[in-house]
């Protein structure tokens, strides 16, 4: 008999989670939840990079903004990431594998602060987006824990797309 690889674990090594959501239902929202989670990543990435690389007359405002969004973002990561987990499924945890889930164009060359505002002002949109297709997913199956954190993203999404939009007008 040949031994399981401890480094390769399978989702069938993993106990069996019984929280009343069906195995298939807790499969779809773990998908929907892992498009978030790469969304929120590469959100993210591109926040700290703007944050790096600012420049120009609004840097100091800019730059602590910045700041602020990503600090957020990265307490939101987790917990993302372990919702995905207690519904029993692994979370997504590569560049690779973001760059296949998520909706977000990553930048390819550092932008003027303007275009900085109008990505960001995108990108959070797009989140919000995500956001609500696994929200509709989570809340169809009666998955209460995960359509708060959603609810919860979508706010702080759609809010901060609102001063982004406001930098621009």
């Amino acid at each position: 008999m040949a031994k399981k690889s401890k480094t390769n674990v399978a989702e069938t090594d993993v106990i069996a989670v019984n929280i009343g959501i069906t195995a298939d239902d807790r499969a779809k929202v773990a998908s929907e939840l892992s498009k978030v989670l790469a969304d929120s990543y590469t959100l993210y990435m591109m926040t700290h990079n703007f944050h790096w690389n600012v420049t120009g007359p609004m840097f100091n405002t800019l730059h602590t903004m910045f700041m602020d969004q990503y600090t957020e973002l990265w307490q939101a990561l987790d917990l993302i990431a372990e919702r995905i987990r207690a519904l029993g499924h692994f979370a997504p945890g590569t560049y690779a594998e973001f760059a296949k889930l998520s909706s977000i164009a990553e930048p390819t060359s550092i932008p003027s602060s303007d275009e900085m505002v109008t990505m960001l002002l995108g990108a959070n949109e797009a989140v919000a987006r995500t956001a609500r297709a696994a929200f509709e997913c989570a809340d169809a199956v009666n998955d209460q824990p995960t359509a708060d954190i959603l609810t919860q993203r979508l706010d702080v999404h759609e809010k901060t797309a609102w001063m982004l939009r406001s930098l621009l007008a």
